[in-house]
């Protein structure tokens, strides 16, 4: 048997279709119960996570400076090592890149 694709479609639902008046009642009710969206970070203010104060914590790292043999990668903002400079950097245009970032 051949099938008319073009033909529209119908549904056991169809012949119970309700008038405009009904669907519209309907919106405005499940539309009156529903909440209102709230934003994801006053959301998130609300939750405590067990742990999570690191308040009375302090930090243990010494930091140093950028040293001689060191660049900043102009890309990711990296302090690495002048081993990882990209080779492509002998053009020079002033752009230090990293291998990891060139690649």
């Amino acid at each position: 048997m051949a099938t008319d694709y073009d033909a529209p479609r119908k549904n056991a639902d169809d012949d119970d279709t309700d008038s405009i008046e009904e669907l519209k009642t309907h919106r405005t009710d499940k539309t009156s119960s529903s909440r209102v969206d709230e934003d994801e970070t006053d959301a998130a203010e609300g939750f405590e996570l067990p742990g999570a104060d690191l308040s009375g914590e302090e930090l243990s790292v010494q930091v140093l400076p950028r040293q001689q043999d060191e660049f900043t990668c102009t890309s990711c903002f990296l302090v690495k090592h002048r081993s990882q400079l990209h080779a492509a950097q002998s053009r020079g245009d002033g752009q230090l890149i990293c291998n990891d970032c060139a690649d």
